[in-house]
């Protein structure tokens, strides 16, 4: 099962590298990583999504909670919580298919073409995993992709609730 795992830990020289190579030493697979600094420069957020059984994502989470760069963590994927993903995409455009790609363009209201350099088109996207999939798909009949690259899964609870070690939001979410 797809899990949407969110860590804060101390923004610091190989916080990252101790928790990547947790993951690796016991074999688990990272399917998409982000991490950039939060509100609080001395710390970062990592949200990455990984698959396993619930014993499995239980293990993580204990074996993650060892690492001393690690402030909070939990499990997103039962809570409810709103993710999303960057996709910038190059796509080479024939002229035959130019109303097409329009056509398509139209159908997503959250893509923009932020280049256009001859036949080749870049635009940007955001949404779901489940969306950029959905995207790339639609596109990939109409032009050639050229290039593309794609940020990782970014999430956060909804509401209140706060993944913080010491947030005055904190307060909010119990009472």
């Amino acid at each position: 099962m797809r899990r949407i795992i969110s860590i804060l830990l101390q923004n610091e020289a190989g916080a990252l590298a101790r928790v990547a190579g947790m993951f690796s030493a016991r074999g688990y697979n990272i399917e998409s990583l982000t991490v950039a600094p939060t509100h609080d420069e001395a710390v970062s957020r990592l949200t990455l999504v990984t698959s396993g059984s619930d014993a499995v994502i239980d293990q993580i989470i204990k074996q993650s909670r060892k690492l001393i760069d690690v402030l909070e963590i939990a499990d997103l994927t039962r809570r409810e919580h709103i993710e999303t993903e960057l996709l910038i995409l190059k796509l080479d455009v024939r002229a035959e298919t130019l109303g097409a790609f329009v056509a398509a363009l139209r159908k997503y209201p959250r893509a923009q073409v932020i280049d256009i350099s001859g036949s080749v088109r870049t635009m940007e996207f955001t949404g779901s995993g489940a969306d950029v999939g959905e995207f790339l798909a639609a596109f990939a009949k109409i032009g050639d992709i050229v290039e593309l690259a794609r940020s990782g899964t970014a999430a956060v609870e909804l509401g209140l609730s706060v993944l913080s070690h010491s947030s005055p939001l904190s307060r909010l979410s119990s009472a």
